[in-house]
């Protein structure tokens, strides 16, 4: 990041807003990871870059279809390998310290971003790690290549027809990012700065952050949704203040004293707290999201089936359900979530049999079990609300059959890193749907590449050809009923084989402010500040 804004970046942040100044205030649950929305597909850090980045399509406000978004329209071809996108004119970039743009957003953008994931050999490609989760797990098998037709019309061509992939391309990492940026970044040698200090066509830019603590954001006048009257994609107050906070007691504290005006993910316990607050309102949105637990192929016990499911039967998981969740969760083995079509609800999780469990760790060599490390996610999340107390009711059952877990966690960003290292033995992991295919959380948490390398979330290194083929099938199709078939297929062998234990997920609420007016929680991907306001 640019040493200026950040090294000052603690003073701007604490500074006093003016008086007539609208601040929409945020109590977020952790910081982001990056600011190149490509690298990552954590769901905080969508929340911060998407609201600076913008894709070609996006989900709509609030719902679930498809909209224009840096692309006002897209044709597609018969054979359904050929996807066309014709895109807005005038679109402008923002600028920062280093860098002001010459010319608006146009198709050499967009050769630009998909070559850098795509292209081994392109300038960009291993800068910042060159790690691209979403890109690599759900479209880097299946494009043959892009055209640029026109400067303002570009062609996807597929290898084969892709059923998910407009939903794909709405996902918050696939925006699009400034070629001209870039080239002025490698040619001042700082080829890195272009993933810290972020250039994007939305709504909101970064002015500053604060490691860990703040991530401050100003408006952008200029972004296209003002240009064309589009109230909802047009910034509506005068500064953004995300204020980071791994607490949700924290967050709920902060909002009932007005310091922060949305507050993301209380604990679902403190529902009636928030109702009962005379500055609140409890906002809940039934999200689409699946917690599990990986078990790691790295580790020679784990590889044992008897073992892995050892480890699920020995769990109570209405228990951990009804506690962890607050009532509001739902008990399942299967991996795509009740929420979503494609859901297989008849497969239901290993019952509940410490005596069974026991034998079964016998029978793998285990009778007087083991000791492993237990990995607790540090934050809340739809998926997971209260790791540590999941993890420790985990502990005591597992306890019962002799296997002693070292509960283990991270700060959110190094938890991330750290698992898709391949470091954690037994990891919670999980994800929050970004566009209505179901394919997309087995996708990316449960496949392998066509040279057998394991998707960036499958942190257990779980790679089995059937799945992979199930999935690339329901993947290929367009005809629903039988697309639904395939996942309860592919559902059906991820929990025979036992790689995770489905922890479920549940709906989350949102703590709002009533000065707040105009905040719609997405259900599928991250929900957009342009357009609220602030009394």
């Amino acid at each position: 990041m640019n040493k200026l804004k950040y090294l000052c970046g603690a003073a701007m942040l604490m500074l006093a807003p003016a008086a007539h100044a609208a601040v929409l205030t945020v109590c977020i649950e952790g910081a982001p990871e990056t600011f190149n929305p490509e690298l990552t597909s954590n769901g905080t850090t969508a929340y911060v870059l998407g609201q600076i980045y913008d894709g070609l399509v996006s989900v709509e406000r609030g719902g679930s279809e498809i909209e224009p978004a840096l692309a006002e329209s897209w044709d597609i071809s018969d054979d359904g390998k050929t996807y066309t996108f014709h895109l807005r004119h005038d679109v402008a970039w923002q600028s920062n310290d280093s860098f002001t743009p010459t010319r608006p957003m146009d198709a050499d953008d967009v050769i630009f971003t998909f070559d850098r994931m795509m292209n081994k050999d392109a300038p960009y490609h291993d800068v910042s790690g060159g790690t691209y989760v979403t890109f690599n797990a759900k479209l880097a098998d299946n494009i043959d290549s892009i055209e640029k037709i026109d400067d303002y019309t570009v062609a996807f061509k597929l290898k084969q027809p892709l059923a998910a992939f407009l939903g794909t391309m709405a996902h918050g990492s696939i925006v699009i990012t400034s070629a001209e940026y870039a080239d002025a970044m490698m040619d001042a040698g700082t080829p890195e700065q272009f993933d810290l200090d972020p250039i994007g066509t939305g709504p909101f830019g970064l002015q500053a952050y604060q490691t860990d603590a703040v991530v401050r954001l100003t408006p952008f006048a200029d972004t296209w949704g003002a240009k064309i009257g589009d109230d909802a994609r047009t910034p509506m107050v005068d500064a953004v203040v995300m204020a980071i906070s791994g607490d949700a007691t924290v967050r709920l504290q902060r909002a009932e004293a007005n310091e922060c005006l949305i507050s993301l993910y209380p604990n679902l316990a403190d529902r009636a707290e928030i109702e009962e607050a005379d500055n609140l309102d409890a906002v809940q949105t039934p999200v689409a999201s699946t917690g599990m637990l990986h078990f790691n192929f790295r580790d020679e016990r784990l590889k044992k089936q008897e073992v892995r499911q050892a480890l699920a039967e020995a769990i109570d998981m209405d228990n951990l359900v009804d506690v962890v969740y607050s009532g509001m969760g739902h008990v399942t083995g299967a991996v795509v979530p009740p929420a979503l079509w494609g859901s297989a609800t008849d497969i239901k999780p290993w019952s509940h049999d410490p005596e069974d469990a026991k034998k079964l760790l016998a029978d793998a060599g285990y009778p007087d079990g083991f000791e492993i490390d237990l990995w607790a996610v540090p934050v809340s999340r739809p998926y997971m609300p209260n790791g540590r107390r999941a993890a420790e009711m985990i502990q005591a059952d597992w306890a019962e059959i002799g296997v002693k877990a070292n509960i283990m966690t991270y700060e959110w960003a190094e938890y991330i890193q750290r698992a898709r290292n391949g470091e954690a033995q037994v990891g919670m992991f999980g994800g929050i749907y970004d566009f209505p295919d179901p394919s997309q959380i087995p996708n990316n948490y449960l496949t392998c590449n066509a040279d057998g390398t394991p998707a960036p979330s499958n942190i257990g290194a779980w790679c089995d050809s059937d799945f992979n083929e199930v999935m690339q099938e329901a993947g290929s199709i367009s005809d629903q009923d039988e697309r639904i078939k395939l996942y309860h297929q592919a559902q059906q062998i991820a929990h025979d084989e036992v790689p995770v234990v489905v922890l479920g997920g549940a709906d989350t609420i949102t703590a709002v402010n009533r000065k707040v007016h105009g905040y719609v929680p997405a259900i599928f991907g991250s929900s957009r500040l342009s357009g609220v306001t602030v009394e």
